[in-house]
């Protein structure tokens, strides 16, 4: 439910032709490869691991549509052992502030750090945790994506969770000027067991992830902070800061998300991963559903031919793809059997990926 306040405008952007959205700035998501380390990481919110310091942080985060750099600097590092997905994240932050205390209660109405996480990256049963500088969490285990109309479990809990937040300078002192706060988190595997995949730690394999950092204008009333308001005292709309940006101001387009690839390869060694072209096939059938959508809400019925949907050919790796539509009683399937793999790869109606 809450979510929904935060992200009620789906942009969509150009909707009945997908030739705007392979332009020369489409977004192609983020990657990282994340290591396995032997060593017990300690989790007390500071980088002194001895695995942490041999691993690269990530690129910058950038702002959600990938258009603006944010005001403050964030990164990331992961890491991972046969127990837990360790995250790392360091925000730059002059003001470190939070007065939120109760779990689960609605974190991103402070400065918030979030994981996004997609096991078996279909879009569906999906995971968020979000968290403050007084280490304040609300874990949420998600049905669907919103544009679906989905349920959201707001009493799932990551059970096992380590967590920890170090302030570099003073939290919620408005006289001083801070450096910023470090998260640290250790996320045990078997939370994720209400999603289906083979096995609880994907090992040379990848899931989908994204992170987001929430970070509002303030105002100091009464030396105390506050989110900031206009003039119709309504509050100034929040930054939203990713690691992988959507596009679009919604996090909840799981298929836009990043690739977090576990390594088999210990800290220290190298190893290399490429986004799979069937991937790049599932980008273009979700440009597709997203188009449908636009169309059943100007129609009150789905197209039942891809020129309905997109005058342009689609073209992955120099391979002209030929998707179809399957119009059904109770809505559609959109289909590519991919040259690459020869699976067929569907997208449903309500937005589900399946791999066949």
């Amino acid at each position: 439910m809450y979510l929904k306040l935060k992200f009620s405008t789906l942009l969509l952007g150009c909707f009945s032709i997908i030739s705007c959205a392979q332009s020369k700035n489409e977004i192609i998501p983020e990657s990282y490869i994340a290591y396995k380390t032997s060593e017990e990481i300690k989790i007390d919110g500071d980088e002194t691991d001895v695995s942490w310091s041999k691993v690269a942080w990530s690129d910058s985060f950038i702002d959600i549509e990938g258009v603006k750099k944010p005001t403050y600097k964030t990164q990331i590092k992961m890491l991972w052992d046969e127990t837990y997905f360790y995250v790392l994240a360091k925000l730059e932050e002059p003001h470190v502030w939070g007065d939120i205390k109760e779990h689960d209660a609605i974190v991103f109405y402070n400065n918030d750090f979030e994981v996004f996480i997609d096991p078996d990256g279909d879009t569906h049963n999906y995971y968020e945790l979000e968290m403050n500088a007084l280490n304040t969490t609300w874990d949420l285990f998600i049905s669907k994506p919103y544009r679906e109309g989905n349920v959201v479990l707001n009493d799932w809990n990551v059970t096992g969770l380590k967590s920890a937040v170090k302030v570099n300078g003073t939290l919620n002192n408005s006289k001083d000027i801070d450096k910023g706060w470090v998260i640290e988190l250790a996320i045990p595997w078997a939370a994720y067991k209400t999603s289906y995949f083979e096995k609880n730690v994907p090992i040379d394999k990848f899931w989908r992830v994204n992170f987001s950092r929430v970070n509002w204008n303030f105002e100091i009333i009464d030396g105390k902070y506050e989110r900031k308001k206009d003039a119709e005292d309504n509050f100034l709309p929040e930054n939203n800061w990713v690691w992988s940006p959507t596009g679009v101001i919604n996090m909840h387009e799981p298929e836009k998300w990043g690739y977090v690839y576990f390594s088999s390869k210990k800290v220290g060694e190298k190893d290399s991963f490429n986004i799979p072209q069937d991937e790049k096939i599932k980008w273009e059938l979700y440009k597709l559903h997203r188009a449908q959508k636009v169309y059943f809400e100007k129609h009150q019925s789905y197209a039942k031919s891809i020129d309905s949907l997109t005058t342009v050919s689609i073209i992955v790796d120099h391979k002209t793809l030929k998707p179809l539509i399957e119009n059904h009683s109770t809505g559609y399937n959109l289909t590519i059997i991919s040259p690459f793999s020869n699976k067929t790869l569907i997208v449903k109606e309500d937005g589900k990926f399946i791999s066949k």
